[in-house]
């Protein structure tokens, strides 16, 4: 697609300008054509960026009318400064505006590299075409991120051999966790560890192969049940660009990842889940993804193995149908998911901090 078409179709796409005919072509063409979608997401960015440095610099304007006004009416006197005491004042004053200034042209930069490559002619055309054509095996292209360790737990028992090593978080205060399926296939059982080094036996309760969520339940005599966790599950999905971060055991602490929603589908616009821009790395899966109220919005799951930050988490919708599932299924399950987040209206690091000793690694055997 030409360059100027492109940019014109996504201007008028973002401002509600298109009849629903070219909304329907052009969001099918979003889900067929990553680049294009990428684009898409990080057009709307910069907008919201330069839309928010124009408020800035109008609350700036209109501050400054008042100033000055304050000043002709002698309701108040300005110290008239020299040499370079006006030069440290001038910089106190403006350093606000040029940064958001040089910001601004960070990511007007970004997005013109990102239109450049879109448009320049691709080396590998023959790679895409053949995507296509095994769409039906797109499965060789992800790569579940959890990693394959051959490790002993000597504390536990030295005939264990640890066969998988994931991410979990609680859904229940006393002990129940989600992580995914492909995290505990095939598994015995499982143990789970906090980010203070603490360590629970855990069973596996439920796993659901189709849609790639599992349910654990820690069964330890030292494990303290918790009354209520500080996040909730999100019942519906999340707009597109919404600010996410993540927490999950890629290593033997704890690592936190921030990025954005991309998608409100999966590979092959998947319904079952939804892409998100964020560093992931093998470990990851089964972590939570939280949006920007402290509400899980899906589990990270995948990634794409030859594109980097192209990840994708199941649904949180789907948790909520796997623990219902669960406890129709066996009623002496005593399961109940906390209703509202009490992490609202917090900053990204309160929030990051209040949930840290709620995410686990999972080791399975």
């Amino acid at each position: 697609m030409d360059e100027i078409l492109l940019l014109d179709a996504t201007e008028r796409y973002l401002n509600g300008e298109i009849n629903a005919e070219e909304k329907a072509m052009f969001e099918q063409l979003r889900q067929t054509n990553q680049e294009v979608d990428q684009l898409v997401v990080e057009h709307t960015f910069f907008l919201q960026q330069f839309e928010r440095y124009g408020g800035l610099r109008e609350m700036k304007h209109t501050l400054h009318d008042v100033h000055n006004q304050l000043m002709q009416d002698g309701e108040i006197k300005e110290e008239v400064l020299s040499g370079s005491a006006k030069v440290v004042n001038l910089w106190k004053r403006y350093k606000r505006t040029i940064t958001i200034a040089a910001s601004i042209a960070g990511v007007t930069a970004l997005s013109i590299s990102s239109m450049t490559l879109l448009v320049a002619p691709k080396g590998n055309d023959k790679a895409l075409t053949e995507l296509g054509k095994k769409v039906n095996q797109f499965e060789s292209r992800l790569k579940a991120t959890d990693s394959k360790l051959n490790t002993v737990i000597s504390k536990i028992n030295p005939d264990i051999v640890i066969t998988g090593i994931g991410s979990a978080f609680l859904v229940d205060g006393k002990g129940y966790l989600v992580t995914n399926a492909h995290v505990v296939k095939n598994a015995k059982g499982a143990f789970v560890s906090n980010n203070k080094g603490a360590e629970f036996k855990a069973q596996i309760v439920k796993v659901d192969e189709e849609r790639d969520i599992a349910i654990l339940k820690i069964e330890d005599k030292d494990y303290k049940a918790t009354a209520t966790l500080p996040y909730s599950i999100r019942k519906s999905s999340t707009a597109i660009a919404e600010p996410i971060f993540t927490l999950g055991y890629p290593r033997n602490e704890i690592v936190y990842g921030e990025g954005y929603l991309s998608a409100k589908t999966g590979f092959n616009g998947d319904t079952l889940s939804c892409q998100i821009a964020v560093a992931a790395n093998p470990g990851n899966s089964g972590g939570p993804v939280f949006n920007r109220f402290g509400e899980v919005i899906g589990i990270l799951s995948t990634k794409e193995t030859k594109a980097d930050g192209v990840v994708f988490a199941i649904q949180s919708k789907y948790i909520i149908d796997a623990v219902n599932e669960l406890k129709k299924s066996d009623s002496s399950v005593d399961l109940k998911l906390t209703s509202k987040s009490s992490l609202k209206g917090m900053d990204r690091t309160q929030q990051a901090n209040k949930v840290l000793e709620y995410v686990y690694m999972v080791k399975v055997y």
